[in-house]
């Protein structure tokens, strides 16, 4: 049963309190930034001050009640990654974005999370409004299986001023699906520059070669206004690591490819705001972005029921094309009010598209189909469009903030309205790439060149059905009230609530304590404690589709993803979902010595109840089914024609326990700087327990020990990050050493574990500015040419033996190796 909770006397709160708020009518400067005025006060140098973690005034990272995390323009000029995602995990160690090959569209949207948790468990923000999640729903055996997260590689790196990093619970602050923390992404407001630059890059093997180029300017509109553009573009070859394929080809030979897709990337975005008058504005932001990837599925040996000799005598590697479009629009009008207070109502909009195209491929069952007069058709196409995933988000906000006196205190407060749409669609891909012969009747045999049963569908990503189609949405509203208040000059307490009611499942209410006590000026302590929600996303409620998986016996076998309230689920007893709830704690130390240096340590814990996971493959039983009831499971996936099946389900309670510590001292001496930093990152995720509604599957067979230990082991337990950077006259220099724990995985191998030790890599790059204009860069990310362990060839059989060399289902450091580049910027 869906949780209830009360919400009358929260609302007839919200309500008053809203109503008193506006009735204040003194004047007074206002006091509150929001993230683009703070944005354009510091264009021109590294941001200094976060906006998020606190509706009250924004403050310098070591002076927030919770751990927020700045990353600065200089930050991200220093480090290597071109990507979003990469560039994160190189600069937060609290952000793990792992490589992923051969999970279809996976390989393009990679999953990115925050605190070893899941990617629907972070919050982005761009520009302090919510950023709308990804089409694609991770299925495959990856980091995030089951979760559709935001796709933070939409987002240039050329658009953005400095990112906030919040690494605590703020559900209560912020809404659904940020357990984890929440990522903000403000953008450049700058009108005094255009600012391009070039990259190109390769690696030490000859491939992925890289090259990248980018354009931000700025235009001032009016009197204070701007109009801030961006343009970039990307291409990335593929890189390969797949090793010999002993097994399935004579002579042996490389089948496979592993390692990076060819990527294509084009952006446009901008950011602007308008003066209406002396004390309002009217603002928008947005960009859209397509980007093409080219990877490749799991090779089909010659003697394979899967591929027809005359095609394809040797055997062939299925082509998957993704195509990924991306489109975002905010639109809002701000206004100063009286007595301090300001007012900000706006409108956002976002979209994503992801389309699947299949190539080198076949479709078996067109190819072997008895032809009328005798004989078989003996022809197919060899690709096809498998379907599109669409999802789009609006969200409305009504804002108000601001301070009241009571009895000669001044309190903070902010108080809002939130409505959001979201909406999920599957289309159909063309007839080809899912149908069983040219009628799709399962009636008529149609055999392969083993003699069974042919394969339906294009091979490699069969395409979505008409049976899969969907077009369905669900809205919230939601209304929440926060308060910031100093009740002494050294203590700071916070306290936030938060009210949501869904259209399909019910209503939730969670709230947020927090305080902030400094007994002198170099020593901070600070504390939260919270309480949480995930909704479950509307990719999880109606996503279904019929792919190709590798079985327990390593054939390849049709698995039917099955969506909530279908004939899989409601034959296994399988309940609607309902919503994640979590408690989370944290508690921490800001340390400032001095003036060059600053030490922060958090402590933190997050319980999370009937989280919402994938289920493991479930598989009819083997062997001799004397009785219906000898196997149950077949009794139930025969009838209705599936191989094995899968379905989103609330099955798991999960703890995660972390710790954080970061460093920085800072050195001048005439004409240089030398700035030293270390964040370590311990972190620990275990599975308390796995919950069954069905009467026929245990908590265990609905989330098997493989998928216990990627929740658990998937993602690196210690990410440490350590750096120097030096600056004298034109030269920087920057070395940067990452250190990521072990992770295992045995979702390819159970009962075997295959654990990949943990590892450092160095990056560095140096630096050198012809003018305060014109500068080149040149560097290496992975200096060492470090590599993840191999795959043990025994215990792991075969995948070693079908070319697998290093890591696949979780891949923290990537198996490229040591990738080069060189980069040059140019300011007019």
């Amino acid at each position: 049963m869906t949780r209830h909770f009360s919400s009358r006397p929260l609302l007839q709160r919200t309500l008053l309190a809203t109503a008193m708020l506006a009735a204040l009518n003194s004047a007074y400067a206002q006091q509150a930034q929001d993230t683009t005025t703070v944005a354009r006060a510091s264009d021109n140098a590294p941001a200094t001050v976060v906006v998020l973690g606190s509706r009250s005034t924004a403050k310098t990272a070591l002076d927030t009640a919770s751990p927020v995390g700045l990353i600065n323009i200089k930050d991200m000029q220093t480090a290597g990654p071109l990507e979003l995602g990469k560039l994160l995990q190189t600069l937060d160690p609290s952000f793990n974005f792992s490589t992923t090959f051969i999970s279809d569209g996976t390989d393009i949207i990679r999953p990115a999370t925050l605190r070893g948790l899941g990617p629907d468990q972070l919050l982005v923000l761009v520009n302090g409004k919510r950023r709308h999640q990804q089409a694609l729903v991770n299925v495959q055996q990856t980091i995030g299986r089951g979760s559709a997260g935001t796709d933070i590689n939409a987002i240039p790196m050329s658009a953005i001023h400095h990112i906030e990093v919040l690494r605590d619970g703020a559900a209560a602050q912020y809404g659904s699906d940020a357990i984890a923390g929440v990522i903000n992404i403000v953008l450049k407001s700058q009108t005094n520059e255009t600012q391009l630059s070039s990259s190109i890059g390769t690696t030490s093997e000859g491939d992925g070669d890289l090259i990248s180029g980018s354009a931000n300017t700025g235009l001032a509109l009016g009197d204070g206004g701007f109009l801030n553009l961006s343009v970039e573009g990307r291409r990335r070859e593929e890189t390969n690591r797949a090793g010999v394929d002993t097994l399935r080809v004579d002579p042996p030979r490389v089948t496979q490819r592993i390692g990076d897709s060819l990527a294509k990337d084009a952006y446009l975005w901008w950011n602007a705001a308008v003066p209406m008058d002396k004390d309002s504005e009217l603002y928008a932001f947005g960009g859209v972005s397509k980007r093409t990837g080219d990877s490749a599925g799991f090779f089909r040996s010659k003697g394979d029921g899967r591929t027809v000799p005359a095609v394809y005598p040797n055997g062939y590697l299925p082509n998957i094309m993704t195509t990924v479009k991306d489109a975002s629009f905010a639109v809002g009008y701000r206004r100063d009010l009286a007595n301090a207070w300001n007012f900000d109502i706006s409108l956002n909009h976002g979209r994503s598209e992801l389309g699947f195209h299949e190539r080198n491929s076949i479709n078996v069952s067109y190819w072997y189909e008895p032809k009328p007069g005798g004989g078989i058709y003996a022809e197919s196409p060899l690709e096809a469009d498998t379907g599109t995933l669409k999802f789009n988000q609006t969200t409305f906000n009504a804002d108000l903030r601001g301070p009241i006196d009571l009895g000669g205190r001044k309190i903070s407060l902010a108080t809002g309205f939130e409505y959001r749409k979201d909406n999920y669609e599957i289309v159909a891909g063309d007839p080809v790439s899912y149908q069983y012969g040219r009628t799709n009747n399962p009636a008529i045999k149609i055999f392969d060149q083993n003699g069974g049963i042919a394969a339906s569908g294009a091979q490699g990503f069969p395409g979505y059905t008409p049976g899969t189609e969907v077009d369905e949405g669900r809205h919230n509203t939601a209304l929440y009230i926060d308060a910031e208040h100093n009740l002494t000059d050294k203590l700071l307490v916070a306290a936030a609530m938060r009210y949501e009611k869904y259209s399909d499942f019910g209503n939730t209410t969670t709230g947020k304590l927090s305080m902030r006590y400094d007994p002198s000026r170099t020593l901070g302590i600070r504390g939260s404690v919270s309480t949480g929600f995930r909704a479950p996303s509307v990719q999880q409620k109606f996503y279904s589709s019929v792919s190709t998986n590798l079985n327990s016996a390593g054939v390849l076998t049709e698995t039917l993803t099955a969506r909530e309230g279908s004939a899989v689920t409601r034959a296994f007893g399988i309940s609607p979902l309902k919503e994640e709830t979590s408690k989370s704690a944290s508690i921490g130390m800001v340390l400032r010595p001095m003036t060059n240096f600053s030490v922060t340590a958090d402590l933190y814990r997050i319980d999370i109840d009937d989280r919402i996971v994938f289920s493991s493959n479930i598989a009819p039983e083997t062997g001799a089914c004397l009785t219906a009831a000898a196997c149950p499971i077949k009794a139930i996936l025969d009838p209705l024609k599936v191989g094995q099946a899968q379905f989103f389900t609330n099955a798991i309670d999960t703890t995660t326990d972390g710790f954080d510590l970061v460093a920085e001292h800072t050195t001048k001496w005439p004409g240089s700087t030398l700035v030293l930093s270390g964040q370590l990152g311990f972190n620990k995720t275990e599975v308390k327990s796995r919950n069954s509604q069905s009467p026929v599957l245990t908590g265990t067979q609905l989330f098997d020990d493989a998928q216990v230990t990627l929740i658990e082991r998937g993602q690196p337990r210690q990410h440490h990050v350590v750096a120097a950077d030096y600056t004298t006259g034109p030269w920087n220099v920057n070395t940067r050493a990452s250190y990521f724990g072990e992770v295992q995985g045995q979702g390819f191998t159970a009962p075997f574990i295959q654990t990949w030790e943990a590892k450092w890599l160095v990056d560095m790059s140096v630096r050198y500015a012809f003018t305060k204009r014109i500068s080149l860069s040149v560097g290496a990310n992975n200096l060492f040419d470090t590599y993840p362990t191999e795959w043990d060839k025994v215990k792991a059989f075969p995948f070693p033996q079908l070319g697998f060399t290093h890591c696949w289902e979780t891949c923290p450091i990537g198996i490229n190796g040591r990738q080069m580049y060189a980069r040059v910027d140019w300011a007019f």
